[in-house]
């Protein structure tokens, strides 16, 4: 009961997905075997959002994707709430492995970078395969082992490189905003779509329409837009960029004072 209260007063109204995520919530125990699980829920749920997005999951149609009634998911489920923090830590999985001693910058003081690159190269894929999840995962909530496990590794990939606890949880976030921006980006122009692997493309195509007859008033803009449909190379960069150069920014953090990037 003391634990049970001392969730309640730190989780809330959470404390139902924090018992259903870290396992302190029971499997029914009354009636027949039972025929559906917590996993079997939760995928059937995950499936409905890859495809019609978040708002097209409720438990009326969890339960009619599964052939039960909507009931029958409350024995395992109490609500929207917790069956959506069930669907993030899911659908977010395991986190990528450490970087093998044998790959490239291992031996050169750049472990750090290959693994949270590596780390940042998944995150990535992970919200292409869901793109429900950069809706669903913000705001107060509880995260689950898997979500936990990502931060867990991203942590761990800074632990030898002088920062401090608070430094290497700022460059997490830092790291893992610029890829939910980046994913935001491609989702909004074509949830889905061949569309959302080229933002930059779709993004220079409206630029030159709504520049046609106004260059002028925009010159920076013009110029930009055309170089970089000159340059074939430089398009749909943004990602690769960004993230290269927060990298940059953190080894010479690190090597500040130490004559060392």
């Amino acid at each position: 009961m003391a634990g049970d209260d001392g969730k309640r007063s730190v989780f809330g109204d959470q404390t139902g997905s924090v018992e259903l995520l870290w396992g302190g919530r029971e499997r029914p125990s009354r009636g027949p075997k039972p025929a559906l699980s917590l996993e079997r829920i939760t995928r059937t749920a995950i499936a409905l959002a890859d495809t019609g997005g978040l708002g097209a999951v409720s438990m009326q149609r969890v339960a009619g994707e599964l052939d039960f009634t909507k009931m029958s998911l409350y024995r395992y489920v109490p609500g929207k709430s917790e069956l959506v923090a069930l669907m993030i830590d899911m659908a977010m999985g395991d986190p990528p492995g450490a970087p093998s001693p044998g790959s490239p910058g291992q031996g050169d003081g750049g472990r750090w970078r290959v693994a949270l690159r590596a780390w940042a190269e998944a995150l990535a894929a992970v919200y292409h395969r869901h793109p429900w999840l950069l809706g669903a995962a913000v705001g107060p909530r509880v995260m689950g082992p898997n979500e936990l496990g990502w931060t867990e590794r991203a942590l761990a990939a800074l632990a030898d490189t002088g920062l401090t606890g608070g430094e290497r949880l700022d460059a997490v976030v830092v790291v893992n905003g610029h890829i939910r921006s980046i994913a935001q980006v491609s989702a909004s122009m074509g949830l889905g779509s061949t569309r959302a692997r080229e933002p930059e493309q779709v993004m220079s195509a409206a630029l030159n329409e709504l520049l046609a007859g106004r260059a002028d008033r925009f010159p920076a803009v013009a110029a930009a837009v055309a170089a970089t449909e000159a340059d074939h190379t430089s398009r749909d960069q943004a990602w690769e960029f960004g993230l290269e150069r927060i990298l940059d920014g953190l080894a010479a953090y690190m090597g500040r004072g130490q004559g060392i990037g």
